[in-house]
């Protein structure tokens, strides 16, 4: 049975999982859901991007977690991405939920349009965190009302320097056993790294109708997804 290391996206904690966490469970796997360092119960606290990272590796070695599948989500897929090539053997896959990808050098605001100085603006201007967003950011997405009143209400502000310092890498994420959930109503075709990823022979595609928040939208069909990428 596999070990699942589920990592939520910016202002986001383990909280964000709780719909999907008891169908994994139900299928016999072992499921650790994290809060990455200055972030819901953890928040307050500035951290950097290789914070998040170590979070991530500290997780699996203090559990001693094998058969590891790492899982993603919108920013986490940064830190997520750098933690696989990490933990060795320890790694079964990681699992990319519509999020992005590290690329040695870059940062979560590089790719940009405005090399992300809109966003460093509004950490300056908020003590170093990324502020929170209002409900309607989170329109169209496939979410009721009370699920995005859910997300709203249980964020918090984001540290921004894991925004804005640039990733490690020391091999390609081609390398790496991968699987790219795409959310439809957020976009219908992968950017061009992530394309350019799925081209290689370890990446696999699979698309979701729904928006960028499956795991409050469609909890039971991400479960499916995930317990499908260790053939359950």
């Amino acid at each position: 049975m596999a070990d699942f290391v589920l990592v939520a996206g910016a202002r986001l904690g383990a909280w964000a999982w709780d719909e999907v966490v008891p169908y994994l469970h139900a299928a016999g796997h072992g499921v650790h859901p994290l809060t990455l360092s200055g972030l819901a119960e953890k928040q307050g606290v500035l951290a950097g991007q290789q914070t998040h990272v170590q979070d991530v590796v500290d997780e699996v070695e203090r559990q001693d977690l094998r058969d590891v599948v790492l899982v993603g989500h919108s920013y986490s897929g940064i830190p997520v991405g750098q933690a696989a090539e990490r933990i060795g053997d320890r790694l079964a896959r990681v699992v990319f939920v519509d999020s992005s990808v590290p690329a040695d050098g870059e940062s979560f605001v590089s790719a940009w349009p405005d090399g992300g100085a809109t966003v460093k603006t509004s950490i300056a201007e908020n003590g170093g965190f990324w502020p929170l967003v209002t409900a309607a950011h989170f329109v169209g997405q496939g979410l009721t009302d009370d699920q995005i009143a859910r997300i709203v209400g249980g964020s918090t502000p984001h540290p921004g320097d894991t925004l804005t310092e640039p990733a490690v890498l020391a091999r390609s994420l081609a390398e790496l056993p991968a699987t790219y959930v795409l959310c439809l109503l957020a976009g219908d075709k992968p950017g061009d790294d992530v394309a350019e990823l799925l081209a290689g022979e370890h990446w696999r595609l699979v698309e979701m109708a729904t928006g960028h928040w499956p795991m409050f939208s469609q909890p039971r069909e991400l479960a499916r997804v995930l317990l499908d990428t260790v053939g359950r």
